[in-house]
């Protein structure tokens, strides 16, 4: 790991602070003044701030409240991304289930890569919870029609049995355990049906925090960690 994102991660200190940290000759790697932001720092090395001993902490976890308009990427050169919203935060974090711009809810994010697989994998069928906003009302061939899988347009092989039921009036709560391209969209598509709103309210056992606003994140808790793997 390049040394300005060790100090990063493993201090209070942003990026540029660290920087500035190192410019004033504060950082010792292995006894020796280090100046440069982009040495790279092994395992066994030893790195002193201010003379006391730098230590990387564990794996970090996140939930974010994805608004409007922004996208699931480390990069785009049209959109803002769910990593512009953490700031320094969103450094070497991994997207777990994407959202498309227009759709709103719950992100997940780490830098444990084996979790991330554990969340995305299409073998652990991670159950995912949306609310949609539709253009008409369901009725009970529709939900039939989920409970038995969709075949996309386009596609050959029907989606898995999904979960559909109607909260109230034209919203109705779906609930699937893949993460195909735009799949729930597709799905009420080759239904008749057209969805208006799309919000992203859990994946597998991690609920969407409801005192998070539009843009806000968390660290999860070591109970919504392992709850998306039990």
């Amino acid at each position: 790991m390049r040394l300005d994102k060790l100090l990063g991660h493993a201090t209070e200190l942003s990026r540029e602070l660290a920087r500035r940290a190192l410019r004033a000759k504060r950082v010792t790697v292995n006894g020796d003044i280090v100046k440069s932001t982009s040495l790279s720092i092994a395992a066994d090395d030893i790195v002193l701030l201010d003379g006391e001993a730098v230590i990387l902490r564990g794996p970090r976890y996140f939930m974010l409240h994805k608004p409007m308009g922004y996208v699931c990427a480390t990069s785009d050169a049209d959109y803002p991304t769910v990593l512009d919203l953490m700031g320094e935060d969103g450094f070497d974090l991994t997207i777990a289930g994407r959202l498309d711009k227009d759709t709103t809810g719950l992100v997940l994010l780490s830098d444990d890569g084996q979790w991330i697989h554990s969340v995305i994998s299409p073998r652990r069928e991670c159950m995912k919870t949306y609310l949609a906003d539709l253009d008409d009302s369901i009725d009970a061939t529709v939900v039939e029609h989920f409970s038995r899988g969709v075949t996309l347009r386009n596609e050959v092989k029907p989606t898995r049995p999904a979960l559909l039921k109607t909260v109230q009036g034209q919203q109705v709560e779906v609930s699937i355990s893949e993460g195909r391209y735009h799949q729930v969209k597709r799905m009420f598509a080759a239904c008749g049906r057209h969805v208006e709103k799309l919000h992203r309210v859990s994946i597998g056992g991690i609920v969407l925090d409801a005192a998070l606003a539009a843009g806000d994140y968390r660290e999860l808790t070591r109970d919504e960690i392992e709850a998306v793997t039990s």
